[in-house]
């Protein structure tokens, strides 16, 4: 079975997901460090502060990294100018197409990853050249598209013929063993990587995960137009009402505006977006970056029969 590690230059084929403003360089360094792929999230960052993040991940690994790029940023040109520059070896884009950018980042050597909700987009962002497609199912954390992963992903390895990464509601062996089994060459996992030593998040939001069961993840956003999984709580329950009394967009976007600092920042459990995919219930502990990804492919492997 081909993995994707060959394209990558990791020992495991998992990616860390970009995940907004929680994938700093602390998790990064270390997961790219431990033989995963870490990546850097962008979002909220001008250019100067990107590159310090890039070059904090370089003062901790020589590994190879990525960046993530939320594509409906206003700075993303800014961004790129300082992915170029500093000679990034992979990016990830999501919410978008980087079609406009694809020519100054493929002339500079950098490989592109775009995270793709569908099959449509799958064949689009082929066509543009990117090097692979993260088909990324609607259990992940954060915003959300409308097909399962295991729906998704065979049906976008079945048209491209490009690699593909499986992405959404995968938290140890037995996720990764499944998405290769549907055909993809890795995985990209986020929620499982906030359960780690190394994110950068407060302990309340780490408790929150641990507490978590299967049902405990909820969608709000929807009526706006960006739909978000996150744990349930009183921020969501208020969320809901305002929508049953008929609340319109620009009073949910305002309720929602900046929720998602407020949790990981300021650490409220009760009025923060907790962004958490429906594996959230599966993390029972905190462990170190390498303890996970040693333990998750050695159980994949087991599974798979892979050496």
């Amino acid at each position: 079975m081909q993995l994707i590690t060959e394209l990558l230059k990791t020992k495991y084929p998992i990616i860390q997901g970009g995940m907004s403003r929680l994938a700093t360089h602390e998790l990064v360094a270390a997961v790219s460090a431990a033989g995963g792929l870490g990546t850097l999230t962008s979002v909220g960052l001008d250019g100067p502060a990107l590159r310090r993040e890039i070059q904090a991940v370089r003062e901790q690994t020589d590994q190879p990294f990525a960046v993530n790029l939320m594509l409906k940023q206003a700075n993303i040109a800014e961004l790129v100018d300082v992915i170029v520059k500093e000679q990034v070896p992979f990016v990830t884009t999501g919410a978008g197409t980087p079609k406009v950018y694809m020519p100054k980042l493929q002339a500079a050597g950098v490989q592109v990853l775009a995270v793709i909700p569908s099959v449509k987009l799958a064949r689009k962002m082929e066509q543009i050249g990117v090097a692979a497609v993260i088909a990324e199912g609607l259990e992940s954390g954060g915003h959300i598209g409308n097909m399962t992963t295991m729906a998704l992903v065979p049906q976008v390895v079945d048209e491209v013929q490009i690699p593909v990464i499986a992405a959404g509601g995968i938290g140890d062996g037995r996720g990764i063993a499944a998405a290769l089994a549907l055909g993809a060459q890795g995985v990209q996992m986020g929620t499982a990587f906030l359960l780690t030593k190394e994110a950068p998040i407060n302990s309340a939001y780490k408790t929150a995960l641990m507490q978590a069961v299967d049902v405990d993840t909820d969608v709000t956003e929807v009526e706006i137009g960006t739909p978000l999984r996150t744990l349930k709580n009183p921020l969501t329950q208020q969320y809901h009402e305002l929508v049953q009394q008929g609340a319109s967009v620009e009073e949910l976007t305002e309720l929602m505006r900046g929720r998602h600092r407020v949790a990981f920042l300021q650490g409220d459990m009760d009025q923060g977006a907790i962004m958490a995919g429906q594996i959230a219930g599966l993390l029972q502990q905190e462990q170190p970056v390498a303890t996970l990804l040693d333990h998750d492919w050695r159980q994949a492997q087991n599974i798979l029969n892979l050496k």
